[in-house]
């Protein structure tokens, strides 16, 4: 640059030497030289004297503030720079329009004309000084006053260990100095440059810098959305910002804001009634303190992107606010030490637009800095709609299959309700809305642990096995998720059976594609569990069907974990996908509080106010191959593919392709015993007869057996001893029979026992049993209590007042039950 200069400046002079010999200088030649040389000591100048400008780098380095912001670009949480600064990057196009022409009109009207600066504002300024004896006015143009902030960043990039004082700006030395930056900051960048700097950098006051970190402090709204009376209040702050503060001095901010209002109507920039309209609005004292609407999920999102200076997030701030506040009021209901988490997802693109990790963020008594979105729960019996769902598409059950809720054991593993009672023959629909424990258990033994597992895996809801090989227990919450990864999982119930990443961001285009979705069932699957979900009754409600009020069409389930750790309650519909979870983040119990109790009614808060803001959660829309139709018990099958004397009870359910499986054979059974079940029966008599014996007469039937578990709870006419003709004398060797049904002995159902008082010895009854085959396992209330062998008695105390189920199962599969009081 220095050489160029030289080369440039002893041309100038030779060819000024040239012209001199021929005749005497003209005057146009000596203002070219006079240029000529001023231009080059500049060149000198700059290339000594560089111009400093703030790293553009991402991330801490840049000078701003991290801001993570919600959909709209209000700020969810802001994280101050390494100085602790707020300063929010902004640009030209994301300011509103009256800020420009405020700042303009009032700073500078002359910017985009002007070389940095402006020789009319120099005269007027030192007029006024010489006026009063002081100095009044330095006629900085905008260019100047960058060209002194960036003096201050210099400063402050030089001196790592403090902040730096503004250096005094009312000398001439300094004023020579802003000049020579400001020509030199025209030289370098162009006007919208120079414009940019100003609205990131100009002080606010005290440590808020920026026109954004302004409008959000002092006005709680953003910079583009600022109408007249508030563009004239940040137009004219950075002129003294302590002074004119407006959470400290709103009179004085007043006064000057509408200083600016009067030279914008003198110069006719805006029209009189805009004026009026804006110097009538009052300035009030509005400090917000830091947004912290989503402290967690904005942590969370920092960790993951260091370097970013502004996170534009998925969620919707509104909504944000007001289920935070929700939340934060329901969890005063709940025990000391314990929390609560909600997130909500928009079901299309998997945006999340609520995100709620803690009840109360910083409240160490509620462990406010856990967040419970992302934490490794239980989740109780919450998995059990996608277990059901992939048995639809196996074809192992339908809608309406006959499954049996009775005393079973797989091994040493003996599963109980929640309710410690057993229900007989269930259809899988009420033993998934009910949530019964042993059903489920059958059918998850017979698709596969493993394969459920894998397939919630390559869904995107992998499970945390805590011994690392998945068992039986897994359905029941014997395993980890997360709040995160079941609501996940729970969209595929509203979005035709597929799952897809959560989108905590904004994507750069602004859409979210459907590249990343996932297979967890078939959208008819999906769809027959979301039919079975949205039947059951929200909490409170006296029937699933009250008559009297409509309610929004929403799936849902719960879940409690074992000893009441985690209660959970997830809600899907076509839109949304709405997860709750209560409890205590340190994994103490809560009794008492369970999932329908305590998640469930916080689930439809949300639901409802969702509704309120006319998002009225809707049902996905029907397969075309999906239909009702009348399937019959036992068998299971369609009413039409069965005889009319087999049909023992009629359901309707919802078929996929037609396809109606037929009632799960119980494993217990043993053998290859079929349904309907074939005999040969002799016509005169009526009895079980056999072709190898003889019998003229016989001809073939069928029969329709209710599983034999289920026995002792169906009516007697049903049971296979009145169904099964008794065998013919003449066919006793040909005929394999039976061994006797398992029966209680010496209890007869609906016995009743007194105590005399609290303190006496509680009624003890005898456990016997006869018939049957194996050993014996009883159950008191759906609880194990004792295991015998074929003729033992055993004693039993009936400890408190109230009824009893006692139940008996042997080896083979055989039932038997009596219900007992206590008075």
């Amino acid at each position: 640059m220095v050489a160029f200069s030289k080369r440039i400046l002893r041309g100038a002079l030779n060819s000024f030497v040239k012209s001199g010999k021929r005749s005497r200088p003209h005057w146009l030649s000596l203002v070219f030289l006079s240029s000529l040389l001023f231009a080059s000591v500049l060149l000198l100048l700059d290339s000594r004297y560089p111009l400093y400008l703030p790293k553009r780098s991402a991330g801490a380095d840049n000078g701003f503030a991290q801001l993570v912001v919600d959909e709209r670009g209000m700020p969810l949480r802001a994280f101050a720079d390494k100085n602790g600064v707020w300063r929010y990057p902004v640009s030209i196009d994301e300011v509103s329009p009256l800020y420009i022409e405020a700042l303009l009109n009032y700073e500078d009207r002359y910017f985009f004309y002007h070389p940095g600066v402006n020789p009319f504002a120099f005269v007027r300024a030192a007029w006024l000084n010489l006026r009063y004896g002081r100095i009044i006015s330095g006629g900085s143009t905008i260019t100047m006053q960058v060209a002194r902030i960036l003096r201050l960043q210099q400063a402050l990039a030089e001196n790592a260990e403090g902040r730096a004082s503004l250096p005094s700006s009312r000398s001439y030395l300094r004023k020579l100095q802003q000049i020579g930056r400001a020509l030199q900051l025209e030289f370098h960048l162009s006007k919208e440059q120079i414009l940019n700097l100003y609205l990131n950098y100009a002080p606010f006051g005290g440590t808020i810098e920026g026109v954004q970190a302004a409008s959000f402090t002092y006005l709680d709204r953003d910079v583009k959305d600022l109408n007249h009376a508030e563009a004239a209040l940040l137009a004219v702050l950075p002129q003294s910002p302590t002074r004119f503060r407006p959470d400290l001095h709103p009179e004085i901010a007043q006064q000057a804001r509408d200083k600016v209002l009067d030279r914008l109507k003198r110069n006719q920039v805006w029209s009189e009634i805009d004026i009026v309209e804006a110097q009538q609005e009052a300035v009030f004292p509005l400090k917000q303190s830091r947004p912290q609407l989503a402290p967690l999920l904005a942590r969370r999102l920092r960790a993951e992107q260091p370097r970013s200076a502004k996170i534009t997030t998925t969620i919707d701030g509104r909504l944000q606010r007001s289920l935070a506040e929700f939340l934060q009021q329901y969890s005063y209901r709940l025990p000391q030490q314990s929390s609560a988490a909600l997130l909500v997802i928009e079901n299309e693109t998997a945006a999340v637009k609520a995100y709620i990790g803690t009840a109360n963020f910083g409240n160490q008594r509620r462990f406010g800095h856990v967040d419970m979105v992302r934490a490794t729960r239980s989740p109780g019996s919450a998995l059990k709609p996608f277990l059901y769902g992939m048995a639809l598409d196996e074809g192992l059950i339908h809608s309406h299959s006959l499954l049996a809720d009775v005393p079973l054991a797989w091994g040493d593993y003996r599963p109980e309700n929640f309710d410690k009672h057993f229900n007989g023959p269930v259809s899988a629909a009420e033993a998934l809305q009910r949530s019964l424990n042993v059903p489920v258990i059958d059918l998850l033994a017979r698709y596969g642990v493993n394969r459920f597992s894998v397939n919630l895996a390559n869904a995107g809801a992998a499970l945390s096995m805590p011994k690392g090989q998945p068992n039986l227990s897994i359905i029941l919450g014997g395993v980890g998720s997360s709040l995160e990864r079941l609501v996940t999982a729970f969209r595929a119930i509203g979005q035709q059976g597929k799952t897809k990443p959560l989108q905590f961001v904004q994507s750069p285009s602004g859409e979210q594609g459907r590249s990343d979705e996932r297979y967890l069932m078939s959208p008819e699957a999906a769809w027959v569990i979301y039919q079975i979900l949205a039947d059951v009754s929200r909490p409170n409600e006296i029937s699933r069907h009250a008559p009297t009020i409509s309610r929004p069409s929403l799936a849902w389930k719960t879940g409690t974990s074992y000893g009441f750790r985690d209660a959970w309650a997830i809600g899907v519909s076509e839109q949304y996908t709405i997860g709750v979870w209560v409890g205590r983040p340190d994994g103490t119990p809560m009794p008492g509080h369970y999932g329908r109790v305590s998640a469930g009614p916080l689930l439809f808060r949300v639901v409802d106010h969702l509704a309120a803001r006319g998002q009225e959660p809707r049902a996905p829309q029907q397969p075309e191959n999906v239909r009702e139709q009348i399937i019959c018990w036992p068998l299971g099958t369609a009413e039409s593919q069965q005889q009319t004397e087999h049909c023992h009870q009629r359901h309707t359910a919802w078929l996929i392709d037609g396809a109606a499986p037929a009632t799960l054979r119980p494993g217990e059974l043993g053998g290859n015993m079929q349904n309907p079940y074939k005999i040969w029966q002799s016509e005169a008599t009526g009895l079980r007869v056999s072709v190898a014996c003889g019998v003229a007469d016989a001809k073939s039937k069928e029969l329709a057996l209710w599983p034999l578990v289920l026995e002792p709870l169906i009516t007697k006419e049903k049971r296979r001893a009145i169904v099964i003709p008794q065998p013919d004398p003449r066919c006793q060797q040909t005929i394999l029979t039976a061994a006797a049904p398992l029966t209680i002995t010496g209890l007869q159902n609906g016995n009743r026992y007194r105590r005399a008082g609290l303190n006496e010895q509680p009624p003890s009854v005898l456990l016997r049993s006869l018939g049957g085959s194996g050993k014996r396992y009883w159950y008191l209330n759906g609880k194990f209590v004792v295991e015998q062998h074929a003729g033992e008695a055993t004693p039993l105390n009936l400890p408190d007042f109230g009824e009893y189920q006692l139940m008996v199962s042997d080896d083979a599969g055989g039932l038997d039950s009596v219900t007992l009081f206590v008075e």
